[in-house]
């Protein structure tokens, strides 16, 4: 506690928070998309890895928490370096930095409270089902026999709204704005980027960005082109069930 504590009272301490956080949800992320990639292939083989995810139980629920708790001090960090930098700022700070900085770091604040309301959108949508209920009729029986919610039917039931797919791009469009200088800026805060390879990095986190990007993409636009797809009936199918329980009259 004594070393948060410490970090917290320094600038260089914050920006090593922000940078130890960073590296935690970019891992995140990627692991995150090497997951959802997984829609082009079988039903079987997405929803047998969601199971396996909720089979973690309880251990689940921490990792959860603890990238709750990354996502909370990376931006209660960026808010903190933001409010001193405003109120450090001098004509020859603007001079000699303003120039240099790229688009992306100065709109840096922005980004990241957009990309905060599509995570807490994303969650609603997939993970809590608060604003497709629906999504809790969708169930896939696996090759052992056992019935789980059917992932790979929510994801194309859910990017076939061309407005929910239009919101997602947008905002992974925004989220690989923000990576492409959160990944420099995470090496210059460790002390890690030099003038040596700096160039290098910055050739490296422009890649990375527009990679991240294009898997994000690919899965919502193969499903409004109908390159991903499930029969109608499935759809259909869930409609009517929650449509018949919603008609049912209570006893």
């Amino acid at each position: 506690m004594n070393i948060v504590t410490a970090l917290l009272k320094t600038s260089i301490g914050k920006k090593i928070i922000m940078a130890l956080t960073g590296a935690v949800l970019i891992g995140f992320i990627i692991g995150h998309l090497v997951g959802n990639l997984q829609i082009f292939s079988d039903p079987e083989k997405i929803n047998a890895y969601a199971h396996f995810l909720q089979g973690l139980g309880p251990a689940l629920w921490l990792i959860r928490l603890f990238l709750l708790l990354c996502v909370g001090l990376h931006i209660w960090m960026a808010v903190l370096l933001w409010c001193e930098n405003k109120k450090a700022r001098s004509q020859s700070y603007t001079a000699s930095h303003t120039i240099q900085a790229s688009y992306a770091s100065r709109t840096m604040k922005y980004s990241g409270f957009i990309v905060l309301a599509f995570i807490l959108y994303h969650l609603a949508h997939f993970t809590v089902k608060a604003t497709n209920p629906e999504y809790n009729e969708m169930m896939w029986t696996l090759a052992d026999g056992t019935v789980v919610p059917d992932v790979h039917l929510m994801m194309v039931a859910g990017f076939s709204s061309l407005t929910v797919s239009l919101f997602y791009l947008i905002s992974v469009g925004l989220l690989s704005f923000h990576l492409s200088h959160g990944f420099q800026s995470m090496f210059q805060s460790v002390g890690l980027r030099t003038e040596t390879w700096g160039r290098a990095l910055k050739v490296i986190s422009i890649v990375l960005s527009l990679a991240y990007f294009a898997g994000n993409a690919v899965i919502p636009l193969s499903v409004l082109t109908g390159k991903v797809s499930r029969p109608d009936s499935s759809i259909e199918a869930v409609a009517e069930s929650v449509s018949s329980h919603l008609n049912t009259p209570s006893g």
